[in-house]
């Protein structure tokens, strides 16, 4: 059995060997994933625009008239900041199609990267991993990853905090598993964390002074060491998890 302990050990020893590609990656990483949340545009944001602002909206579809286009961007010019949040579809639809066209593919990436670290030192070139070969699965399966957990999600915050854990290892099953389809990674996923999702919710628990610390430097640490560090020990939970789910299926015991 693996203790939080040997894990983190490991992951510094990987992490410091390569220091500064593992800052990065576990830079973008956080961007990709803190960035996913915020992709979407409300459609309703123009609802309460005065009748001369709707006006000055109309004027710029003209665009047969240069004339009153013209007129249309300078009524627009004089709009408030906050008012000028454009509510068009197709702003809100190209950040969906961003986030599970390209950032998940780096999301795998990333994951991939660390993994690779901990096996002796990574290259950045790692970060392509998901998009090479199979990356219309990578898109599926982690649409079909975020689909569920936002499921989960909105029945209660519990189950959704539980499925988030059972489904934690499909970033990296992705790549060792290139053939599985989004149902058959999600099960994989599930059965490794069986007897696991406690123990990795304490290892989780047990960064929260280094967190709290990273707040106090306003961020500063966790760029250059605790995003790493994380990301590093999370790479190593999945080897573990991994091994003793193979000795599990070994014995039969795998479910």
């Amino acid at each position: 059995m693996w203790t939080r302990r040997e894990l983190k050990e490991r992951a510094k020893a990987a992490f410091k060997a390569n220091y500064w590609r593992c800052v990065l990656v576990a830079f973008i990483l956080a961007l990709l994933i803190g960035g996913g949340a915020g992709s979407s545009v409300r459609k309703n944001e123009t609802a309460d625009l005065t009748t001369e602002q709707q006006k000055a909206m109309a004027l710029l579809a003209e665009d047969d008239n240069l004339g009153r286009l013209v007129e249309g961007m300078e009524k627009l010019s004089a709009l408030p900041s906050s008012k000028i949040k454009i509510s068009l579809g197709g702003l809100g639809l190209v950040g969906f199609l961003l986030s599970i066209l390209v950032f998940n593919p780096l999301i795998v990436g990333c994951y991939r990267f660390f993994l690779q670290n901990s096996r002796g030192p990574a290259e950045l070139n790692e970060l392509g991993a998901g998009f090479r070969g199979d990356w219309g699965n990578v898109v599926l399966v982690m649409f079909l990853k975020n689909l569920f957990l936002a499921l989960w999600t909105m029945l209660f915050i519990i189950p959704g905090i539980v499925k988030a854990y059972a489904y934690r290892m499909v970033p990296y099953i992705l790549k060792e598993h290139p053939e599985l389809s989004g149902t058959q990674a999600i099960t994989l996923s599930r059965r490794m964390m069986k007897g696991h999702k406690g123990d990795a919710f304490v290892l989780d628990l047990s960064f929260i002074g280094w967190i709290l610390l990273s707040a106090l430097t306003f961020g500063i640490l966790h760029l250059f060491y605790v995003g790493p560090y994380i990301q590093a020990t999370d790479a190593e939970l999945y080897k573990v998890v991994r091994a003793d789910y193979e000795a599990r299926l070994a014995a039969g015991t795998a479910a």
